[in-house]
């Protein structure tokens, strides 16, 4: 079944208007909110997300905490809840990140002898709700960085229990709180990601009826309420700065007005991307866009003050975000937001260079203003952001830059190649700024990264070349790495020995299933074959990891020959990925969106795209201010995975790339698709990643 999203007007599609349907009669989908499946990967170690009622780049969620748990603190088959929390990092490694402020909602007198038992579930962007066997029920609506609680209970005695040490993984370390008549505030702090720095959290907490306080021990509290209650609300705002600023944050609208507000936002959002095919693809599709729409979150407040990450309180005129995992989500999910969303990615570029001046690290700080990952390749998005347009003010950070890449690890293999790419980025930036003998200088490390891959990656018959973690390398093995210079491909088949054998050994790569989507060492790899005489093999294999059956060995453990994964990597439903594949804060969800484009990044730090079959139809990128990107496909067909020939603005294209500039123009890309390759298509006038004359 095909199905198309028709974006007319927002107030129509979240009116109570009658559904539109088809021909036969079948109710239409018609806001992409509807498309998405939140409780995709949810479920064991197959994504690590939740299904918390979220808003576009908030600090705040309102979601589940299972027992027992995974990284997000929700799990899809537990039945048992322990209560709900307010911030989750999602899809993140070392088993998460927030997990604070519980509210557990009990019967009778006693909190510990009420068990939440789920009979049912549902949720959207936006919104969550669960019915409970004992006649409790709870639903959720976030509106930026307010949320509003709305309980049913049966009559009787009632009341909430709150456990303000609660955490993920027990990462919590001191809180202070002041209670009021029906209210409470203070802040908390934790440990964030990997337990690697840490963050303090603003909160103003408010029932909208009459409570009775207990403190029942150091940081857990029940309130009470009348007996006779049988809806009881609560509403909660954070902030980074102050409690005060957290309770201006709190809103006076109904609770339905606040699950419409975010309903519309969602679908704002979402909606500027229209796509048309399959419809399960186009499900899969919003799904993940809308993963790729949690993080970083916006920080500042209305009057521009925020918590830097050395813990001062500064003002800025622009939006500010924290909450990064660059090392991760830099290969595609920044880069999905500079394409999609310039709006939110000029603050976005902005808040990275403002990482610089206040003490930058590659984790956390101790006084971090939101839970984060980790920073690294920050100056990579920022040469990428630049190349794109985006204004970047390199003069006041500039000598922290080369502080940075200066002080770089080299000590083993893949450090050193993922250093050059830093030095190789700095070298950009400085020739960029007129500083080109420094540049040079740069120009000079980044080559060095040619002496370690003769030594580390060129032989491809050594035992260890197989091994997960040999030679100290992190998260990956050599045959993983050794692809890893983006910067300078044409470099690199030079260094294989040529074209010739560059290809051959490309093959034996992919066709000894030793790719690795699991993890993002070598996310890059499918699209090597761009920059070659053959294309082709780049677009069938975006095509198999997407959409088809793939043989996976490695995971994050080294299990290559025992307990394979075959099937397919993207599935929408709890499940959704192969064990151990983090989707670590968007990085994988803008894999699948880039695929369904028939777009993908040539090389993060070049405005350049290149082109395979999308999996979709019809995909259209609408920008607020007017501009329009689309993407039609002729000769459809689900299993096409070759490009046959391509007309941009209706002119023959026979290039396998376009540039940034050229697609944010605006202008329409006929793509005809076919089942077999067209060897002559998109070698012409190639794009490849080179140092040469640098």
């Amino acid at each position: 079944m095909r199905i198309r999203y028709l974006y007319l007007i927002l107030i129509i599609a979240l009116s109570c208007q009658r559904p539109l349907h088809d021909h036969k009669g079948h109710k239409n989908i018609h806001t992409p909110s509807e498309y998405v499946n939140v409780f995709l990967g949810s479920s064991g170690d197959n994504g690590q997300l939740s299904p918390a009622a979220s808003y576009p780049f908030s600090m705040l969620s309102i979601g589940p905490h299972t027992y027992p748990s995974t990284h997000t603190g929700y799990e899809y088959k537990a039945k048992e809840f322990l209560g709900f929390t307010h911030n989750r990092l999602e899809g993140v490694g070392c088993q998460g990140s927030g997990g604070n402020l519980l509210v557990k909602p009990f019967l009778g007198s006693d909190w510990e002898s009420t068990r939440l038992i789920k009979k049912e579930e549902k949720a959207y962007p936006g919104y969550y709700s669960v019915r409970f066997t004992n006649q409790i029920s709870a639903e959720f609506a976030v509106v930026d960085r307010y949320g509003a609680h709305r309980y049913a209970f049966p009559q009787g005695e009632k009341g909430f229990y709150i456990d303000l040490s609660h955490s993920i993984v027990n990462r919590f370390r001191k809180e202070e709180h002041h209670l009021g008549e029906k209210s409470l505030s203070g802040w908390i702090e934790a440990r964030t990601t990997c337990g690697a720095g840490q963050y303090r959290l603003y909160y103003y907490l408010e029932f909208d009826t009459s409570v009775q306080w207990k403190e029942v021990s150091s940081h857990r509290l029940v309130a009470t309420v009348n007996s006779q209650e049988q809806e009881v609300g609560v509403h909660i705002a954070f902030s980074s700065v102050n409690v005060e600023y957290a309770k201006a944050a709190l809103r006076k609208t109904s609770f339905e007005e606040s699950k419409t507000e975010s309903a519309k936002v969602w679908n704002t959002l979402l909606g500027q991307v229209e796509v048309e095919g399959e419809e399960e693809r186009v499900k899969l599709f919003y799904s993940l866009l809308y993963r790729a729409l949690q993080s970083p979150y916006r920080i500042s407040e209305e009057d521009g003050y925020y918590k830097a990450i050395d813990g001062s309180i500064q003002q800025s005129s622009q939006t500010l975000y924290h909450g990064w995992a660059i090392w991760d989500n830099y290969r595609t999910q920044l880069p999905l937001l500079s394409l999609m969303y310039p709006d939110y990615f000029q603050d976005m570029a902005t808040s990275i260079a403002n990482l610089y001046p206040y003490g930058k690290k590659d984790f956390a700080s101790e006084k971090s203003p939101a839970p984060t990952v980790r920073t690294e390749h920050a100056i990579v998005v920022l040469l990428d952001a630049y190349r794109k347009g985006y204004k970047i003010n390199f003069d006041p950070i500039i000598d922290s830059l080369i502080h940075e890449v200066d002080a770089l690890e080299l000590a083993h293999p893949d450090k050193a190649l993922e250093s050059a790419y830093d030095a190789w980025a700095l070298a950009e930036i400085l020739t960029a700024t007129g500083k080109h003998a420094l540049a040079k200088e740069y120009s000079q490390k980044a080559m060095a990264y040619q002496e370690t891959w003769r030594s580390e990656f060129q032989d491809v018959r050594r035992e260890d070349v197989d091994r997960m973690g040999a030679r100290g390398m992190y998260q990956g093995t050599v045959w993983q790495y050794r692809w890893f210079v983006p910067f300078d491909q044409k470099g690199l088949i030079e260094l294989a020995g040529g074209e010739d054998v560059f290809l051959s050994q490309l093959d034996e790569f992919f066709d000894g299933d030793y790719y690795n989507h699991a993890n993002q060492p070598d996310l890059q790899v499918p699209g090597m074959y761009q920059g070659t005489s053959q294309p082709w093999k780049s677009q069938e294999i975006i095509h198999r990891i997407a959409v088809d059956t793939m043989v996976q060995h490695y995971f994050n453990n080294n299990s290559r020959g025992t307990e394979s994964y075959i099937g397919k990597i993207y599935k929408n439903q709890p499940e959704a990925y192969i064990r151990t594949m983090d989707d670590d804060a968007g990085t994988m969800s803008s894999w699948y969106v880039w695929a369904s484009t028939g777009l993908f990044p040539a090389c993060v730090g070049e405005a350049v795209y290149y082109l395979h079959a999308p999996l979709l139809e019809h995909v259209s990128i609408r920008w607020p201010k007017g501009n329009i990107f689309t993407i039609r496909v002729e000769n459809y067909d689900p299993a096409h995975a070759y490009i046959r020939k391509a007309i941009w603005k209706g002119k023959p294209l026979n290039r396998n790339w376009l540039s940034h500039e050229e697609i944010a123009e605006g202008g329409e890309l006929l793509i005809t698709t076919s089942a077999s390759p067209n060897p002559d298509w998109g070698v012409e006038n190639r794009w490849i990643s080179s140092m040469e004359n640098r």
